[in-house]
């Protein structure tokens, strides 16, 4: 293990489990990835007086000055071997730890210290045909195991705190809500700046934008079906754009498209990198985000924060994030959907006070805000276990 640390001895341990972060240009760059980094980045702000350490592998990771890293010689990336290392050199690790923090999902099941684990979504359980059957399996096994045993369990929604006490049989009392946060880079931009970029991009003047990866519970055939039956009742020429890395058992997509002869109309720009998905969204007229399922929702949020008007489903948390801010829709009502699109598209004072509440209701969500709620738990933990004064 390759080690970087100048901290005292004399602050309590807590090691970070981040073998899922990747800085690549892919669908495992998004989701997730955005928590891990994120809470990396801001946890030593929100408590200086505990000694953190983030196990990965990834090579490219800068930690912040106040955190300790430790690079696994293996490489991580591949599922068995990150399987392997949790579960045997990590929890040989955290022999050295007072927490344990896995960050997503899975903590070591040997691991000798109290454990706090975060669960994103439960859509694995709730949907399994929607995922390949290993990955069901294993993170069904894990995430039940991990839950039941941990000292305190992370949810980013009241919707996934519910079905990690029904679905894992984690004690109610264990599991804390604590939300995801926005970075102050998704914020709404002058006009004139976003007319720029869409013409270096070579965006068309007038788009709907979906972003996200392109996997089933997405609803992204019902968004193309919504999309063609609202063009077919207006005959106007907005396109359709489907942003995002390919994921798993995405090829309907792509068929629906061309079954409907909208192969010129609905376009894939794929994986959008970090520092676009802004102006991405400055520069829709409006996102649709038509979710069966979704433990959080975070680029509903972003969208809202960027000042574009936005429509998303009534499903699990998708709701608790939206607010008042966007149109919700039921993500199987094909009808309802494309009325939503025509009427935010048709309607200037709907969509402007869409503009309006989308900002308002993403200032309070922020990722320092939920690093310094994390550390709440950890320092209650700590407590409860003796180790804190």
């Amino acid at each position: 293990m390759a080690r970087v640390s100048n901290l005292s001895h004399a602050a309590r341990r807590i090691g970070l489990n981040a073998h899922l972060l990747s800085l690549t240009q892919t669908y495992r760059g998004a989701g997730i990835n955005g928590y891990i980094y994120q809470l990396l980045d801001h946890l030593p702000a929100a408590d200086g007086a505990l000694q953190y350490t983030a196990y990965l592998h990834n090579t490219a990771f800068s930690p912040p000055p106040e955190m300790s890293v430790c690079r696994s010689r293996w490489d991580t990336r591949s599922p068995w071997r990150r399987i392997v290392w949790e579960q045997t050199r990590l929890a040989a690790h955290s022999r050295h730890l007072d927490l344990l923090h896995g960050l997503a999902f899975a903590t070591p099941l040997a691991a000798a210290c109290p454990t706090v684990v975060t669960v994103h979504d439960l859509s694995f359980l709730r949907y399994p045909d929607a995922f390949r059957p290993f990955n069901r399996l294993y993170l069904g096994f894990v995430t039940r195991l991990s839950t039941r045993r941990a000292a305190r369990v992370i949810a980013v929604s009241e919707s996934t705190r519910q079905d990690v006490i029904r679905l894992c049989g984690a004690p109610e009392e264990r599991v804390i809500v604590v939300p995801n946060g926005v970075t102050g880079d998704f914020s709404p931009a002058d006009p004139a700046a976003v007319a720029d970029f869409r013409r270096q991009k070579g965006l068309p003047p007038r788009f709907i934008l979906f972003l996200g990866t392109l996997e089933p519970r997405k609803n992204l055939v019902r968004l193309i079906d919504a999309y063609a039956q609202w063009r077919r009742a207006s005959n106007e020429a907005i396109k359709l754009m489907i942003a995002g890395g390919k994921g798993w058992f995405y090829e309907r997509v792509f068929e629906r498209v061309t079954e409907l002869g909208l192969a010129d109309d609905v376009i894939f720009p794929g994986f959008v990198p970090g520092e676009e998905l802004p102006w991405f969204y400055r520069a829709a007229e409006l996102f649709v985000y038509p979710s069966l399922f979704e433990g959080f929702g975070l680029p509903v949020l972003e969208a809202m924060a960027c000042g574009t008007p936005t429509i998303t489903s009534t499903a699990s948390a998708l709701p608790e994030v939206a607010g008042d801010a966007a149109l919700l829709v039921d993500p199987e009502d094909t009808d309802g959907l494309a009325e939503a699109i025509g009427r935010v598209l048709a309607d200037p004072l709907l969509a402007a006070r869409l503009r309006d509440a989308g900002p308002r209701r993403a200032t309070s969500f922020s990722w320092p805000r939920t690093a310094a709620a994390t550390a709440d738990v950890y320092r209650d933990v700590l407590s409860r276990q003796g180790g804190l004064a």
